[in-house]
């Protein structure tokens, strides 16, 4: 199985939100339906612009957690590092 470690945005350099999850796909749509985080619903953080899949949970789950310590800038090179333009990357996950 595939785990998946994500970044959202509400827009270009907004409001940041990391996840990890089994099935991309379905924990997307669930953000941009309300039914995910309140963090997400609260600040509208539903763009898909980072993920990377592990192959293992606890290796997906340590990296979430170093995610979310890292400083703000070191998150935003790693998002422009492959999607510069912050391009909602959830229709890709769709075709």
């Amino acid at each position: 199985m595939i785990y998946w470690v994500y970044i959202l945005a509400s827009r270009k350099h907004g409001t940041l939100y990391i996840g990890v999850t089994n099935n991309l796909a379905r924990r997307i749509h669930e953000h941009r339906e309300g039914r995910g985080s309140s963090f997400v619903k609260r600040y509208r953080v539903t763009r898909l612009v980072h993920a990377e899949p592990h192959e293992a949970v606890e290796k997906a789950i340590q990296r979430e957690k170093t995610m979310k310590e890292w400083p703000r800038a070191w998150k935003i090179r790693l998002i422009e590092r492959e999607n510069p333009e912050w391009k909602d990357l959830y229709d890709e996950l769709n075709r």
